[in-house]
């Protein structure tokens, strides 16, 4: 699926399901080094935790995966080196560097790739490790860490990134003495990580809070752990029910962890309706203005801004949505006005004058929710709609096209597509 055709129009309904979230996945499948032995379940199947996956195996853990299941084996000994060729593939790489330099006493770990959605330095990272005795040094675009032994530490994140939290909480576990993260992230997947650390015996209070307390244990033992549902994903299908005038059942999911995107959602003027695991959105009606703030969790999250952009194009009024917690988070804007979305940016604002309707076009995703976006654009807008660069979408919704489809769209791989307008096949 790395192109899509979408033919438009046709509101949405039925129950979809999440999958378990990527962005707990993957610093669990890292903190999975942790440790002698763990299986983890409910894990997506998405390029990115292939690539981890990889990752995994290049610094010498043994790794089975099978249908949503992965189990994680780490010998005595590990390499200490991850090679380039998979870093620079996903940011979320860099999380092993905690793991391994508490587990070998050492660690080199390139300059983490990924979507290009702002600079997001690892400096966060650096500064935990060397207030826990780390030596850092940055050569050649890899970073050395080094130390015998990391010893606990009190540490003030300058911002709660959640990358750097992860990694000095997993690095924290197997030092020595206590290990306080002030300003720490709150997301639900940070606490994920900190539960499954503990199901294998970790000491860890806090996570959820700004205050995180870590005391340092000598070895943890294995686990079995079920990820959480993926938030992210469960909003998107959401907005997908609302910009095409649909109905749409979301379940698998942990409404909690969707407060504010749902009080958006109701600003909007849609029919929200929360069951213990499952939120039913009613859209009846075109999106009343909204003002959105990207914000830390429990804040509007920043992975749901460009969806809410797409939704905001085919509202009622005009909607304003500020960007803080990434720079260059709008490409989608001017792949949305080739389809005759009206959007203006002013700095880190994108302000969203609602119009009557969308026109299918040929736009190009730059990132994975910028891809999302578009095709929920896509879903919407009148006509047949062409969305390249779907490797990104596929970086973070296992079975994307064929879960909408089942919510009733219409869409096809590229190719297909082209015959299909010449009348060469009937799928899709």
């Amino acid at each position: 699926m790395k192109n899509l055709a979408i033919w438009g129009g046709r509101p949405l309904s039925g129950k979809v399901y999440c999958d378990g979230a990527k962005n707990a996945a993957l610093p669990v499948l890292a903190g999975a080094l942790l440790m002698d032995k763990s299986t983890i379940l409910e894990v997506p199947d998405l390029a990115d935790v292939r690539t981890m996956v990889a990752l995994l195996r290049a610094i010498g853990a043994n790794v089975r995966r099978s249908q949503g299941e992965i189990s994680v084996s780490s010998p005595g000994s590990l390499i200490c080196e991850a090679p380039y060729d998979l870093v620079r593939k996903m940011r979320a790489s860099f999380l092993v560097m905690g793991p391994l330099l508490v587990r070998c006493g050492k660690a080199s770990i390139p300059l983490p790739g990924g979507c290009a959605i702002g600079q997001r330095p690892v400096d966060l990272h650096l500064k935990g490790f060397e207030a826990m005795g780390a030596h850092i040094a940055i050569d050649k675009g890899f970073v050395h860490a080094s130390a015998p032994n990391l010893r606990g530490a009190q540490i003030y994140l300058d911002i709660p990134s959640v990358g750097a939290t992860e990694n000095i909480m997993m690095a924290a576990c197997l030092a020595i003495g206590e290990t306080i993260i002030d300003n720490a992230a709150q997301e639900p997947e940070v606490v994920d990580l900190a539960n499954f650390l503990n199901s294998a015996g970790a000491r860890i209070n806090g996570a959820g809070t700004s205050r995180i307390r870590i005391t340092g244990v000598k070895r943890l033992l294995g686990t079995t752990y079920t990820i959480i549902p993926d938030r992210i994903e469960a909003a998107t299908y959401l907005i997908a029910g609302a910009i095409t005038l649909g109905n749409v059942c979301v379940g698998n999911i942990i409404p909690l962890h969707l407060k504010p995107v749902l009080a958006k959602l109701q600003e909007c003027g849609f029919s929200i309706i929360e069951g213990n695991k499952s939120v039913e959105i009613n859209a009846p009606f075109r999106a009343q203005p909204v003002n959105i703030k990207t914000l830390p969790y429990p804040g509007f999250p920043t992975d749901v801004q460009a969806p809410f952009v797409s939704l905001c194009s085919l509202g009622q009024g005009t909607s304003i949505i500020s960007e803080t917690v990434f720079e260059n988070r709008f490409a989608h804007a001017e792949e949305l006005r080739r389809m005759g979305a009206k959007i203006r940016i002013e700095g880190a604002n994108a302000v969203i004058e609602g119009v009557p309707n969308l026109t299918g076009a040929t736009v190009q995703a730059s990132d994975l929710r910028a891809g999302a976006a578009l095709c929920l654009a896509a879903l919407a807008a009148q006509g047949v709609s062409y969305v390249t660069g779907l490797e990104h979408v596929e970086r973070g919704y296992a079975g994307f096209a064929a879960k909408l489809r089942s919510l009733g769209a219409r869409i096809a791989v590229f190719d297909e597509a082209i015959e299909q307008a010449s009348g060469f096949t009937a799928r899709g």
